[in-house]
C-alpha cells in the first residue's frame, strides 16, 4: 500500500541558518518534544545541518520509494526516514547516500541501520542514524508512505518540519511552532551570555541563576 503526499514548502533559508547557530541542545533546555532519542547519532563526525523535513516510512527490507523519493529531493532536504520498526535491514549506504547528494540533500536521518560506513564517510553527506548493518534492503515494492507523519527515534517528524543535526541529536520543529520557538530561543542565548560572564566574574552558577531567574508569575485569584 502507498501513501504519497505532496513534498512540502521549503523553510526561509535565513530562519534555518538562525536555529542552527544555536544547536540542538539549546532547544533541547526547555522543549518536551520534537527530539530524537539519544540513539539517533552521527555515523561520523559531521557538520550542524539544519534544513526541511521530507519524510519517508519504509516497510522491512523494501527500498523502492526510497529511490523514487531522492528524485524528488531539493537542495537543502533533510530526508526523514521511519524504518517501522526494521533494525535488522540498512537502506541507506553509498550509492543512495550519493544519489542524495546529487541532488542537494542536506542530511539523511534513519530510524535504523545504513550500509557502507566507510564509503559514507568518504562520501561526506551528513547522516545520523542508530547503527550499521551488512544486511540491506532491495526492490520489493511493498509500499509505504511519502511526506506523511513519520516517528524517528521516539520523535514525530512531519514534512516541512525545520529539522537540526547537530553533534548531540536531531530535533524537529513545526513551521507553526517556529515564530514562538526562534523568541524564546534568543532569550536564552541572551541569558547563557549574562551566565558566562558571572562566572568569569567569580559569582557561583546558583548564584547567577538565581538572579537571573525570571520573575514568576503571580497565582491568579
Amino acid at each position: 500500500m502507498l501513501d504519497l503526499r505532496p513534498m512540502p514548502l521549503p523553510l526561509a533559508p535565513e530562519i534555518l541558518a538562525e536555529m542552527l547557530q544555536a544547536g540542538v541542545s539549546t532547544f533541547g533546555h526547555w522543549r518536551l518534544w520534537g527530539v530524537c532519542a539519544p540513539g539517533i547519532a552521527p555515523l561520523f563526525p559531521c557538520p550542524p545541518v539544519a534544513g526541511t523535513a521530507v519524510t519517508l516510512a519504509l516497510p522491512g527490507a523494501d527500498s523502492v520509494l526510497l529511490h523514487e523519493t531522492l528524485d524528488l529531493l531539493r537542495p537543502g532536504d533533510v530526508l526523514c526516514i521511519d524504518r517501522l520498526g526494521d533494525a535488522r535491514h540498512a537502506c541507506v549506504g553509498g550509492i543512495v547516500a550519493r544519489a542524495a547528494q546529487a541532488r542537494g540533500a542536506a542530511a539523511i536521518v534513519v530510524d535504523g541501520p545504513v550500509t557502507d560506513r566507510a564509503e559514507l564517510a568518504a562520501l561526506g553527506l551528513p547522516i545520523w542514524c542508530s547503527g550499521t548493518s551488512g544486511q540491506t534492503t532491495r526492490r520489493l515494492g511493498l509500499g509505504g508512505r511519502r511526506n506523511a507523519p513519520v516517528c524517528v527515534g521516539g520523535a514525530l517528524i512531519e514534512a516541512g518540519d525545520a529539522v537540526i543535526c547537530d553533534a548531540d541529536g536531531v530535533l524537529c520543529i513545526s513551521p507553526s511552532d517556529l515564530p514562538e520557538t526562534l523568541k524564546r530561543m534568543r532569550a536564552h542565548q541572551a541569558r547563557e551570555v549574562l551566565l558566562h560572564q558571572a562566572l568569569a566574574r567569580g559569582e557561583t552558577l546558583d548564584a547567577a541563576i538565581k538572579r537571573l531567574a525570571p520573575p514568576r508569575r503571580q497565582a491568579e485569584s
